[in-house]
């Protein structure tokens, strides 16, 4: 099978529409607890000024978890997503955050409208994550900050392991039948490579732990069947018969992270982060120098 981009595009964009309304029940206990280091490393501080906030592009925004968060630190965010769905639970979410309908690949915002692009577990679903991070950068003030995470090997992460090993055991690691991903952003030298390209300055990539607590054990098989895209996939393509034994493998292999609300899974994410250059590539209505905001561009 060829990496076909609009393939990945369109089949992305069907399972976070489809995943919308259950994400923030599920999935979102997974990915909730590094919204603060990813916050922390594009430089959002607490309690700044109303005069000084930072402008923050939350890229890939889902249901809104980083964009309101960083409004909580006196930012003033903009979500982002392609998911009009997703954009849906946002807005009724958190009603006083901004959030634009739009492909990461093409940002509808001129050059140097940000201080911050952040984006919590979202480059990876990108067709070209190299062409989006790109686009941020080009948004990006001179001196502004890139932060993203995205998930670590299978092999380091507990809850997948038990997933798939599940599927290898009971089902058919094979059945799905989805596009070839433009992503692979496993390790921290993966996230490295995809800044550079994309032109980004004092870059550093580097692990970061965490936890997915949930209450009951089949809650891991329904947080990646209803809050997932491509991993959700795979466990609708097993065959029906072979659902209650990959459950039945999970929840025993899950008890060894019992805890007194349930389930405490450690996770492990990489966190890469980045600067815009202050002095490269810039154009006649861009700031020429660091720590400038611009007020060109679309109103944030």
């Amino acid at each position: 099978m060829s990496f076909d981009p609009q393939a990945v595009r369109a089949f992305e964009h069907a399972g976070w529409q489809q995943a919308a309304l259950h994400y923030a029940a599920t999935f979102a206990h997974a990915t909730v607890g590094f919204v603060d280091a990813l916050l922390d490393a594009a430089r959002i501080e607490a309690g700044a000024r109303i005069e000084s906030a930072a402008r923050v592009l939350d890229l890939a925004c889902g249901t809104g978890v980083v964009s309101a968060a960083a409004a909580g630190r006196r930012a003033q965010p903009v979500g982002l997503d392609f998911a009009a769905a997703m954009l849906g639970m946002a807005r009724a979410a958190h009603p006083g955050i901004r959030c634009v309908e739009a492909d990461a690949e093409a940002l509808p915002f001129a050059g140097a409208s940000f201080d911050a692009a952040v984006s919590n577990f979202g480059v990876h679903h990108f067709p070209d994550p190299v062409r989006a991070l790109t686009e941020a950068r080009r948004v990006l003030r001179p001196g502004g900050r890139i932060a993203f995470t995205s998930w670590a090997a299978p092999a380091e992460n507990i809850a997948w392991r038990l997933l798939f090993d599940a599927i290898g055991a009971h089902g058919d690691p094979h059945a799905a039948t989805t596009p070839l991903s433009g992503g692979g952003l496993r390790t921290p030298a993966d996230l490295l490579r995809v800044l550079d390209a994309a032109g980004f300055a004092e870059a550093e990539a580097h692990r970061v732990s965490g936890e997915w607590r949930f209450a009951a054990a089949g809650d891991l098989l329904e947080g990646f069947r209803r809050g997932t895209a491509r991993t959700a996939a795979l466990i609708e393509a097993q065959p029906a018969a072979a659902l209650p034994a990959i459950a039945a493998a999970i929840a025993r292999d899950l008890g060894a992270f019992r805890c007194a609300e349930g389930y405490a899974v450690p996770t492990v994410a990489i966190l890469g982060l980045g600067a815009r250059p202050c002095l490269a590539e810039l154009t006649n209505d861009e700031p020429p120098q660091c720590g400038y905001a611009t007020e060109n561009g679309e109103s944030l």
